[in-house]
């Protein structure tokens, strides 16, 4: 299984803009350099009054689809 992990600082108002559809991917770097893009909605869980802040497992199958995330800190 391929994972990667990401520090995500993202506020409120960004993710409303994700959750409104705005815009649907999230697009950030992942702490090995690479670039990387998923569906915002997979963040849910770990939306706050103040946006999403912290470090993030995200695991993909080797066919490069979701299939899970975990909050590490």
């Amino acid at each position: 299984m391929n994972e990667i992990i990401v520090d995500l600082n993202i506020s409120s108002d960004e993710y409303l803009k994700l959750y409104r559809g705005q815009s649907r991917i999230v697009t950030t770097r992942a702490r090995d350099g690479r670039r990387v893009h998923f569906p915002a909605n997979i963040l849910r869980p770990w939306v706050l009054h103040d946006g999403i802040r912290g470090c993030f497992r995200i695991r993909f199958t080797a066919d490069g689809r979701f299939h899970d995330i975990q909050r590490l800190h």
